[in-house]
């Protein structure tokens, strides 16, 4: 008896089986609607986030420079065990005078 339920159970399976695959398959959204909901994305979402950005960036730089933070030497930073293979060995491979201090403190303090 429930080796009949059994095989009664695989065929409705058996049967559903291909509209199951083919519903989950990429194919079955189509091309035309794929590269159209891109397209619309393109557009609608990620150009407006390019500009929200953009406006944000120039915003935040119309309000002139900041106070740069107090240095305190803290043994655990700025660790040089050998020297960086560019310019003096001190200094970072895009190190900003300003914004960056060496293990002694600032340039120009």
């Amino acid at each position: 008896m429930a080796a009949a339920a059994a095989s009664r159970g695989s065929k409705l399976l058996g049967r559903f089986r291909p509209q199951l695959a083919r519903l989950m398959s990429s194919g079955a959204h189509g091309e035309e609607g794929s590269a159209r909901m891109w397209k619309a994305l393109t557009y609608f979402v990620a150009l407006p986030g390019v500009g929200v950005s953009m406006l944000n960036v120039f915003l935040k730089s119309r309000h002139g420079e900041h106070e740069r933070p107090e240095f305190i030497a803290y043994p655990h930073l700025r660790i040089r065990s050998k020297p960086f293979p560019w310019g003096d060995g001190n200094h970072t491979l895009f190190h900003n005078p300003h914004l960056n201090p060496l293990p002694t403190g600032y340039e120009d303090e």
